[in-house]
């Protein structure tokens, strides 16, 4: 790998604000979306997390131990701007200290603009990003962050898995405005967010010279059911919608002509604003960050009646591949497929920004977790990397997601991630304690071998 990469590979970890930090009403940060959330039984509030707000001292000398070198977490905007419009000082000085804390510990900070957690008022007021004063604010924010953090941070990404404007309108803080049908809105907020996109990446290049801007989707590999032409072309289909249509305009600063076809075939008219197709040229991204986790297979003639996740209906169960408890399919040889699907597609480097295993979890009497399932599943996925960089696929790093027990985006505690175990549940925040897992002391070898010792 070192032969492969001319500058350092970037081993690190990846997290969001809101399912760490906790201090949801601390230091003047504003109330965000994710606050207002409905609890549902079972899970837990954002007020707490795991804390890091006042523990990410403790935290970070964890992962410098660990060997970790990049760290990725994402600016929360209502704890820069509370109110969507006002800047809170307080805020940025917390995010100066998180930096600073990173760098004197040689790690690399990796942020994040939009990880989901849009400042309320910007909901109530506006509708979120389906409003182009939203798409305005977030250039702002951005223009706010970058002159801030700009000489001390080289990688940024605009949105975290942009494709999720697809299937879940909701994380962009936006409801069905009631002039408008169902297939115009989804359309018009993807429009908004990839403008606004554009807009913080050009804006990025305008202010750090060696800023690097990324463009980032979950990826899933996928694969047709069965020989039948229907399964491939309804896959390809499936394909365009929740990954390519994205990654066309990161790598190409275009829409691609199947979009655009397929726009004017459903008669759908958005609103263009003069110079947005010239301002996409803008966004071109400077790598493609990736979240991967699991495959999907797609039928075009069965229904999943239990899909992981709204529109995925035609994925199925692929009876080859083993699942993780939450039924995500273990895939190590998609992962590959995936990074290589991308590279020749686009022949932009790759930043692996998210990948990993949740599992549920508790202690055992030595005060640690025998996690070797953990470890198996993040050594297949190395080694598949590996073998992708020698066949040519240029890659940036790989983050772990997330290297420490943090709430899941759903505010579950059981489903944990980490290297590190965090000592609390859904209802009860216990002591916060952290304790070493087996998979830290292997995961730190990994990394003290550029990936050769696995």
């Amino acid at each position: 790998m070192s032969k492969t990469n001319a500058n350092q590979f970037l081993w690190g970890g990846a997290v969001t604000s809101f399912q760490i930090e906790g201090a949801w009403n601390e230091g003047g940060k504003g109330v965000s979306i994710v606050d207002n959330r409905e609890i549902k039984p079972g899970v837990s509030d954002w007020n707490t997390a795991i804390d890091f707000y006042h523990r990410y001292k403790e935290d970070i000398e964890l992962f410098k131990e660990l060997g970790l070198n990049s760290f990725r977490t994402n600016i929360a905007w209502s704890r820069i701007f509370p109110d969507g419009e006002n800047v809170n000082e307080d805020g940025l000085i917390f995010y100066d200290n998180v930096i600073d804390e990173l760098l004197n510990n040689n790690i690399e900070p990796v942020l994040t603009l939009y990880h989901f957690d849009m400042p309320l008022a910007l909901q109530e007021k506006y509708n979120g990003f389906i409003s182009r004063k939203v798409v305005d604010l977030f250039e702002k924010f951005a223009i706010t962050v970058f002159k801030r953090y700009g000489d001390r941070v080289k990688y940024w990404v605009s949105f975290n898995e942009m494709n999720t404007a697809t299937l879940m309108t909701d994380l962009y803080g936006t409801k069905l405005p009631k002039d408008m049908d169902k297939k115009t809105f989804e359309n018009q907020l993807i429009h908004n967010v990839l403008m606004a996109h554009s807009k913080a990446t050009k804006a990025l290049h305008d202010i750090v010279k060696d800023g690097k801007m990324g463009g980032m989707v979950n990826y899933m590999q996928l694969y047709p059911a069965t020989c039948n032409p229907y399964d491939t072309f309804l896959m390809k289909k499936f394909k365009e919608r929740i990954a390519d249509l994205y990654l066309d305009v990161f790598a190409r600063g275009e829409y691609p002509s199947y979009y655009l076809t397929d726009l004017k075939n459903r008669k759908i008219s958005l609103d263009f604003e003069e110079g947005d197709l010239e301002l996409l040229k803008y966004g071109k991204a400077d790598y493609l960050g990736i979240s991967y986790y699991f495959s999907g297979t797609v039928s075009s003639s069965i229904k999943n009646n239990k899909p992981l996740f709204p529109g995925m209906e035609n994925l199925i169960e692929n009876q080859y591949l083993k699942a993780s408890e939450w039924g995500w399919t273990i895939d190590p040889i998609g992962f590959r497929l995936a990074l290589k699907d991308v590279y020749e597609r686009y022949n932009v480097p790759i930043f692996i920004l998210e990948n990993g295993i949740g599992v549920k979890e508790e202690l055992n009497e030595d005060n640690t977790v025998e996690d070797d399932y953990r470890i198996d599943y993040v050594k297949k996925h190395i080694e598949q990397m590996k073998i992708a960089i020698s066949e040519g696929v240029e890659i940036i790093g790989y983050l772990a997601w997330g290297p420490i027990d943090i709430l899941s985006s759903q505010g579950e505690m059981s489903k944990r991630y980490g290297f590190i175990f965090v000592n609390r549940t859904e209802n009860d925040l216990r002591d916060l304690k952290r304790y070493k897992k087996k998979s830290f002391n292997w995961f730190k070898q990994v990394i003290e071998s550029n990936g050769e010792r696995l």
